[in-house]
C-alpha cells in the first residue's frame, strides 16, 4: 500500500515556504530613523549635515522600507549635500515637521549647483517641512549689478531618479531654482508652496527637464521667475490647480539654445490662476538654429488677473543681443491649444504669437478666449503663426 501522505509532504513543504516568504515580504517592517538620534541639532546653530548623511546611509542600505523623520526645530545644513543612490530598497519616506536651513553666507554653497540633491534614487517620498534657502543676500548681490556674485544653488534637486512623491513641502527664499527634476520619471508633486520675492532673480519655482510622466498639483507659487519652467526633453507633463503670482508665469522654455536639443511634447496645463505675473502661459525659444520642437500642448481653464502677457509665444529670445541677433529660431512649434482662457491683461496686446520666420507656428487653436485691457477689448498680434479660432475669441484672432 502506497503512503500518499509521505509522497505529498515535499510539495506541501515547498508551498508553505512560498506562503511564508510572500507574507514576510508583504509585511516587511519599515525601519524609522530620527535624525536627532544621529546627532542632528534642532537649534539652527550647529551643523547637522553629518547626521543627515548618516541617516541617509542607513536608510539607503536597508533592505526593508525605511522612514526618515525630522522633528520640529531649525536644522542647519551648512554645506551642499548629495543623497546618492541606488539604494537597497525602493521605499524611503522622509517626513519633515521642522525646517531645514541653508547657510546664511551665500558663498558657501553659491557655486555648488545644488543645496539638497537626490541622485539615482527610486521610490522616494517627502512629506511636509520647510526648506529655507536663505537666498535674500544673494538676490541683493545680483540686483546690485556686482560681477562677482555666485550663480546660486538650487534648493532641492532630483536627477536620474524615478518614482518620486513630494507632498506638502514649502520652499522659501531659494538662492536660485527652488525644485528641479532633471532626468526623472514618474514624479508627483502636490501641495507644494514656493515663497520668494517678486524681484528675486532666477528663482524658478519648479523646473522640469529631460523628464517624463511628471504631475504637479494643487500648488501655490510666488517667486521672481517662472512659477513652472519646462525645459528640453520634457514629455507627458501634467500641471493642474496651480496658483502663480508674483512670477513670470508657466513657461515652456527657453528652448533652442543648443543646435541638438530634445523636444517638448504632451504637456497639459489646466485650472491655473495667474495674478500680477509678467506672463501667463508662454512658449519661448532662442532666435538661433536648433532641431528642437514643441508639440501637443494644451492650456485649459486659465484665469488671468492683471497679467502683462497672458498668452505669448516668443521665438526671438536673445538676451543682451548676444549670439543670436538676426537669426531665426529652429524650434518647430505645432498643435498648441488655448481653451477657456479668461481675465485681464495689463497691456493692450493680450495675445502675442511671435513665431520663427524659418519654421512658422502651425496648428495653433484658440477656443473660448476672453481677455480685456482696462475694461476694453484687448489686441492680438501674429507673426509667422497659423491656426484657427473656435467659439467666442476676444481679442479677435489675428490668424
Amino acid at each position: 500500500m502506497t503512503n500518499t501522505t509521505s509522497k505529498h509532504c515535499p510539495l506541501l513543504l515547498i508551498i508553505l515556504m512560498i506562503i511564508c516568504f510572500v507574507l514576510n515580504s508583504a509585511t516587511a517592517e519599515t525601519l524609522t530613523y530620527n535624525v536627532v538620534n544621529f546627532g542632528a541639532q534642532p537649534n539652527s546653530k550647529m551643523d547637522s549635515t553629518k547626521a543627515f548623511l548618516s541617516v541617509w546611509s542607513k536608510a539607503c542600505a536597508s533592505a526593508n522600507p525605511a522612514a526618515i523623520y525630522v522633528p520640529k526645530g531649525q536644522f542647519l545644513l551648512a554645506s551642499s549635500i548629495i543623497f546618492k543612490g541606488p539604494c537597497a530598497n525602493k521605499a524611503i519616506s522622509i517626513a519633515i515637521d521642522g525646517t531645514l536651513v541653508a547657510p546664511s553666507d551665500y558663498r558657501v554653497i553659491g557655486n555648488a549647483g545644488n543645496w539638497l540633491h537626490f541622485e539615482y534614487v527610486n521610490g522616494i517620498s517627502i512629506r511636509g517641512g520647510v526648506l529655507d534657502g536663505q537666498g535674500t543676500a544673494l538676490w541683493d548681490c545680483k540686483n546690485s549689478g556686482k560681477s562677482n556674485c555666485p550663480t546660486g544653488a538650487t534648493t532641492l534637486a532630483f536627477s536620474n531618479s524615478q518614482n518620486i512623491v513630494i507632498n506638502g513641502l514649502t520652499s522659501m527664499n531659494s538662492q536660485m531654482f527652488h525644485i528641479v527634476f532633471n532626468g526623472c520619471q514618474n514624479v508627483k508633486a502636490q501641495g507644494v508652496k514656493v515663497i520668494a520675492d517678486g524681484n528675486s532673480p532666477n528663482t524658478d519655482g519648479i523646473h522640469v527637464q529631460m523628464s517624463s510622466h511628471v504631475t504637479i498639483l494643487y500648488s501655490n507659487i510666488r517667486t521672481g521667475d517662472d512659477c513652472v519652467s519646462i525645459g528640453p526633453g520634457t514629455t507627458n507633463l501634467w500641471i493642474e490647480n496651480v496658483a502663480c503670482g508674483p512670477g513670470h508665469g508657466i513657461s515652456i522654455g527657453s528652448l533652442g539654445k543648443d543646435m541638438n536639443e530634445p523636444g517638448v511634447q504632451n504637456v497639459t496645463v489646466k485650472t491655473v490662476t495667474f495674478t500680477g505675473t509678467q506672463n501667463g502661459v508662454r512658449i519661448k525659444s532662442w532666435g538661433r538654429p536648433s532641431n528642437g520642437f514643441v508639440r501637443d500642448i494644451l492650456f485649459q481653464n486659465a484665469i488671468m488677473v492683471n497679467v502683462q502677457n497672458p498668452i505669448v509665444i516668443d521665438q526671438n529670445y536673445c538676451p543682451d543681443n548676444k549670439g543670436c541677433p538676426g537669426q531665426a529660431s529652429g524650434v518647430k512649434i505645432s498643435d498648441v491649444t488655448y481653451d477657456n482662457i479668461h481675465g485681464t491683461s495689463a497691456t493692450q496686446v493680450a495675445v502675442k504669437f511671435d513665431c520663427s520666420s524659418s519654421y512658422p507656428c502651425s496648428g495653433i487653436r484658440l477656443k473660448d478666449v476672453k481677455l480685456t485691457y482696462k475694461n476694453q477689448v484687448a489686441q492680438a498680434s501674429c507673426n509667422h503663426a497659423g491656426g484657427a479660432a473656435l467659439g467666442s475669441v476676444q481679442p479677435e484672432s489675428c490668424f
